[in-house]
């Protein structure tokens, strides 16, 4: 993991230092969990599911950076520093971009391009975020 990389983030402006807070680590991995475990639900539609997948994603992800005391108000960055937080590699974090990508045009567009593999993938790559965020030790839950 390369601290660098995060305070470079940081004096761009891209992330902010903001010491972590317990409390809302172990709500972000709460949440990230029970969104994952419906996710995984397949009585409920594909949108649903993707909804589900890709919030847990970006929960437990958050988790991570929110853990290394770092913030940032743009979605894609908390998933674009998963190899730095996380230890996540870089073909996995890229799943969650074209889950970012396939978000945003459902979202502004109001175009659901979404299959059940991404659907799956985004769920596979949310449960390695959550047993790298979980092997830190940083959830006391």
């Amino acid at each position: 993991m390369t601290i660098t990389a995060l305070e470079n983030l940081a004096r761009s402006g891209q992330l902010r230092r903001e010491d972590p807070a317990q409390e809302e680590i172990d709500g972000l991995l709460r949440s990230g969990a029970r969104r994952l475990q419906d996710a995984e639900n397949t009585s409920l539609s594909l949108e649903s599911r993707f909804d589900l997948a890709y919030n847990a994603a970006h929960a437990l992800a958050l988790g991570g950076l929110r853990w290394r005391g770092y913030r940032s108000d743009n979605r894609y960055i908390v998933f674009q520093v998963l190899p730095h937080t996380l230890s996540i590699a870089n073909e996995k974090w890229r799943v969650l971009d074209q889950a970012h990508r396939k978000r945003n045009q459902s979202e502004y567009d109001g175009v659901f391009d979404i299959d059940a593999a991404l659907v799956e993938a985004v769920i596979r790559v949310a449960r390695e975020v959550e047993t790298a965020l979980r092997a830190l030790g940083a959830v006391k839950e």
